[in-house]
């Protein structure tokens, strides 16, 4: 017999369960097959790819990602998560206001398939609140944006439309960079 669990979270700020469920499920799983959330997207079923991240809010330790493929419900049990769904302002009918960084990845055409998009954006996203926290200099935003978005696999290798398109936000958003830049960035989007 399968061991199950009574599982309960927070998911894009609604509270889901408790709700009885195998206790080794896989979120993505959950997410696709018993919500309908189908954002989250299962690319390589390893956590390598990363476009399956989500977001998990810790109240002491700030928001962080991990691999929705390999992430089980037992371990998110009980916590507060964030989707691709949950990033953009939605009402019933849908997406009213797309954050920030959605506008940006459209405005530069960051993507072409657009399947690790979601996994991108929920990165960024902790990107940007991390330097709301700890602000980087100007001049190493670019830095920052390839250490914390390299894991991220594009097979359709849009990285320079994605990372430009984090930069410009990064760069726009008052209190996410100290001092001023000192060298040009080529844009190559």
């Amino acid at each position: 017999m399968q061991e199950r669990i009574q599982f309960s979270a927070t998911i894009n700020g609604k509270k889901v369960g408790p709700v009885d469920l195998p206790k080794d499920l896989m979120m993505v799983e959950y997410l696709q097959e018993y919500l309908g959330m189908n954002g989250t997207r299962l690319g390589c079923g390893q956590g390598v790819c990363r476009a399956c991240t989500i977001i998990v809010d810790d109240p002491k330790k700030g928001s962080g990602t991990v691999p929705a493929c390999i992430t089980g419900i037992a371990w998110l049990n009980g916590k507060t998560i964030r989707t691709i769904e949950g990033i953009a302002s939605m009402d019933d009918k849908g997406v009213v206001h797309p954050s920030d960084l959605q506008k940006a990845f459209l405005e530069h055409y960051s993507f072409q398939c657009g399947y690790c998009t979601p996994g991108f954006v929920n990165s960024a996203t902790v990107l940007m609140e991390s330097l709301q926290k700890n602000p980087v200099l100007a001049n190493d935003v670019e830095e920052v944006i390839e250490q914390r978005l390299e894991s991220h696999i594009c097979r359709c290798t849009g990285y320079v439309r994605y990372y430009a398109a984090v930069r410009d936000v990064i760069v726009k958003t008052p209190g996410l960079t100290t001092g001023k830049r000192t060298r040009e960035v080529v844009n190559h989007g």
